[in-house]
């Protein structure tokens, strides 16, 4: 029953949900300044309150959620939760809901922009126009290669996966392979796909996307010996969470031609820093994680988010939950 439960907002997020939960009786607080709260004023605010709406620059792990173990419900304005401490959030009974398939769309076209960037150089080529350097045509000068029947490797076939296979599979006839823990036998047979083990993935695929969640398993899963073993006309892109790939590696595997180029939405750390090897390179792509950054997501996210608030206080239930087992 919604009865002036008091709920924290952390950022400004877009009006779409907000609106819904001003329509409710509860008592809203919200975070006003552009920067994040620091994890002291985070702990601070959330004393104070019920619920918590909050986003991947919130760090919810064990220190906040000993002092803010009072907490009902914590909304996450995002697919992924690696800023939560899970575990330990369902120790304590607290639910965390999430907004899953909201960005879908918009992370399949960085992933597939990022793909066609790298493999023509965009950015590089881009940056000579600015510095004054676009000058007589060179015939064999930054080619970059055509990506008609090619072989695309996901990691992470899920519902990002499938939406970026699916844009290479109409757009250029890719072949398409994919690795995970567990099979998607659902997408296989309308995308002609096929699972193989992850060393077969690094060393058959011409472009390898990354759209798996970040685990202890999988941090750091693309090292120097995982470089090594893809071709060296492959493509790496990683829309996914910057720790997936160790950077130093991924530098090194560029600068000795192990792999093609690489396209990145994520880094590690973020933001990166301006001087980053990665950015001077001529195959490579970075943008500063805007996987989510169409009107449509961050609305739908902002929608999703606040449902799961409004419908644990009315039904006990949340509609898109991390940890369900808490609710069980």
């Amino acid at each position: 029953m919604i009865d002036g439960q008091k709920i924290l907002i952390t950022r400004k997020y877009p009006a779409a949900g907000m609106d819904l939960l001003k329509k409710e009786p509860f008592q809203l607080t919200f975070w006003e300044k552009d920067r994040p709260m620091t994890p002291a004023e985070l702990a601070a605010q959330a004393k104070n309150h019920d619920a918590l709406l909050c986003t991947l620059t919130d760090r919810i792990d064990q220190p906040f959620l000993a002092r803010c173990s009072h907490l009902e419900i914590i909304s996450q304005f995002a697919v992924g939760y690696d800023n939560i401490d899970i575990p330990e959030a369902t120790r304590k009974k607290i639910p965390v809901g999430f907004t899953p398939d909201a960005m879908s769309e918009a992370t399949a076209d960085i992933a597939f922009g990022l793909m066609i960037a790298a493999a023509r150089n965009f950015f590089f080529l881009h940056k000579t126009i600015l510095t004054g350097e676009w000058g007589y045509f060179n015939p064999t000068g930054h080619l970059g290669f055509e990506l008609k029947g090619k072989t695309l490797g996901i990691l992470g076939l899920g519902r990002i996966g499938v939406k970026m296979a699916e844009r290479c599979k109409s757009a250029y006839g890719m072949t398409i392979i994919y690795h995970n823990r567990n099979r998607n036998l659902s997408a296989e047979k309308p995308l002609d796909a096929r699972w193989v083990s992850f060393d077969q993935l690094l060393k058959q695929s011409d472009i390898l996307s990354v759209h798996c969640a970040l685990t202890p398993e999988t941090r750091h899963i693309f090292d120097a010996q995982a470089f090594k073993q893809m071709k060296p006309s492959a493509v790496f892109i990683n829309t996914a969470r910057g720790p997936i790939h160790h950077e130093p590696d991924l530098i090194q595997a560029l600068n000795q031609k192990q792999i093609w180029g690489a396209g990145l939405d994520v880094t590690d750390p973020e933001p990166m820093a301006p001087d980053n090897l990665l950015l001077s390179m001529e195959n490579v792509c970075v943008l500063p994680h805007i996987g989510s950054g169409t009107m449509e997501a961050r609305d739908q996210m902002s929608v999703l988010a606040a449902e799961n608030i409004i419908a644990f206080y009315k039904t006990g239930r949340v509609p898109h939950i991390v940890n369900p087992e808490v609710l069980a």
